[in-house]
C-alpha cells in the first residue's frame, strides 16, 4: 500500500486499469462426478474463465517478447482462513515454473477445490495415466493455456505446505 497523506491507497488503483484483479476470473470445474464416455474416464478439469481486458492476460500468458509460446506452469491453492473450517475459502494461483511468477489468482471455495482434488486422485487410479487433472484457462470462449497436470499443492493459511490434501505424484520430491 501506498500511504498519501495518512491516506492508503490500495495497490490496484496506483497501477490503473491494466492490473489483473481476482475478480476478472471464474473458477469452474468439470469431470469431478466420475463420468465415463465410450468407457474412457473423463479427466477431471480445472476451468479458468477470464472475463477482465483481454490484453492484460494475453501479456501475462505470452511473457514480454511477444512469442505466443504458453510457460511450463504449477498450480496451487493457499487457505485464506483454517482448512477445518466449514466454510474455508482460499486463492487458487497458477505460476510460471521456471520464473515463479504468478500468472493469475482466481479466489476458490475449499469444498470445490478438495471435490476437484478427489477426483483427480481417483481419476488417476482408473486411468493409470500421467496427468491426473486438466487445467484450462479461457478467455472469448477461447483456450488460452491448456495442459495435463499431475502435481497440485494445499498450503494453509500461514504458508506450509498440506501434504495430505495436495496431489503429489510418487516419487517426488518436494
Amino acid at each position: 500500500m501506498a500511504a498519501t497523506g495518512g491516506t492508503f491507497i490500495l495497490p490496484e488503483v496506483i497501477a490503473g486499469a491494466d492490473r489483473m484483479r481476482r475478480e476478472y476470473f471464474e473458477l469452474a470445474v468439470s469431470n469431478t462426478d466420475r463420468a465415463e464416455t465410450d468407457g474412457q474416464a473423463q479427466t477431471p478439469t480445472l476451468g479458468v474463465v477470464f472475463e477482465g481486458p483481454r490484453d492484460v492476460l494475453d501479456e501475462r500468458l505470452d511473457g514480454t517478447d511477444d512469442s505466443a509460446a504458453t510457460p511450463e506452469t504449477d498450480v496451487a491453492y493457499r487457505f485464506h482462513t483454517d482448512a477445518d473450517e466449514p466454510e474455508a475459502t482460499g486463492v487458487l494461483g497458477v505460476t510460471d515454473r521456471i520464473t515463479g511468477d504468478f500468472l493469475l489468482e482466481c479466489d476458490a471455495d475449499a469444498a470445490t477445490i478438495f471435490d476437484f482434488l478427489r477426483a483427480a486422485r481417483e481419476h488417476s487410479e482408473r486411468s493409470e495415466g500421467e496427468g491426473h487433472y486438466r487445467v484450462e484457462v479461457r478467455a472469448d470462449d477461447e483456450a488460452l493455456l491448456a495442459a495435463e497436470k499431475s502435481t497440485f499443492l494445499v498450503y494453509d493459511h500461514e504458508g506450509s505446505l498440506l501434504r495430505g490434501r495436495s496431489l503429489i505424484p510418487g516419487g517426488v520430491e518436494l
